[in-house]
């Protein structure tokens, strides 16, 4: 009974701040507080009159993109060798790789600008926020990825060997489709990493920001609250369908590789 109290009051602290970004998103007054003054949805409207944040909207799905494909086709590679293989020094070059799961991001951000701008002297733009977004999705799509090939019985791939196929056409042809819902789910929680990512945006972004750096800028005006409040909302429902999104395909692939949902992506 106390875990379960526990448990309703630790996820009401949680969520409560975000069920609040559409009741004032949907309020008519520029001041976010209680009592509400009415309802309006000129917030939105706002939101397509801005070709600033247009821009950084298309940054930011530019970079959402390159990093679901980048690190979900490194996270394929490292699983791959990670689950069906067995090599020396395989649990210490694995969580060498995984290191970034638990890295403050702001340390990270800051090692790599320096890495970046003075010790290779690259200009900041889109590509060093791809950069820097992959290296920290990369162990997300390690640890979805790895549940799928985990699931999958090495002697399927063994028979196709067998049967005549080379390891390449083996893996294109019985491997690949099954562990396919877990390559769509890596996709998706690595697109909406990217997306909402601020701290190392924040230290790489160019002379074009990411939405999350322009969102903090609009901070520093009063009046544009409601506005972001409006985008929060739309960025939060997003974030909730993809993230459903994946886990269904997720437990598509589980069940269909015949293994057992545990449950969650780690």
């Amino acid at each position: 009974m106390k875990l379960r109290v526990y448990a309703i009051a630790y996820l009401v602290f949680l969520y409560a701040p975000i069920v609040l970004l559409p009741i004032f998103a949907f309020n008519d007054a520029t001041i976010i507080a209680f009592p509400l003054s009415g309802f309006t949805t000129d917030w939105f409207a706002e939101l397509t009159q801005s070709r600033a944040l247009h821009a950084a909207v298309k940054n930011s799905l530019i970079i959402a993109v390159c990093t679901a494909v980048f690190a979900t086709i490194l996270g394929l590679c490292a699983a791959r060798a990670g689950s069906m293989s067995d090599f020396p020094g395989k649990k210490g070059i694995t969580g060498f790789i995984m290191l970034p799961l638990v890295l403050p991001e702001i340390i990270v951000a800051v090692a790599l600008l320096v890495i970046l701008r003075q010790v290779l002297g690259l200009s900041l733009g889109n590509w060093t926020i791809i950069m820097a977004h992959v290296l920290i999705c990369t162990p997300f799509s390690i640890a979805i990825l790895n549940g799928a090939f985990g699931a999958l019985d090495p002697a399927m791939e063994e028979a196709a060997l067998d049967l005549g196929e080379n390891r390449w056409s083996a893996f294109r042809l019985v491997t690949l489709p099954l562990v396919m819902p877990g390559i769509i789910s890596s996709m998706l929680i690595s697109f909406t990493i990217s997306l909402d990512e601020f701290i190392i945006a924040f230290f790489l972004t160019g002379s074009n920001p990411t939405m999350p750096v322009y969102i903090w800028g609009l901070l520093r005006f009063p009046k544009s609250l409601p506005v972001i409040m409006a985008l929060g909302t739309i960025l939060v429902a997003l974030s909730v369908i993809l993230l459903t999104i994946a886990e269904i395909f997720r437990r598509r692939g589980v069940r269909r590789a015949g293994g057992t949902d545990t449950g969650g992506f780690l």
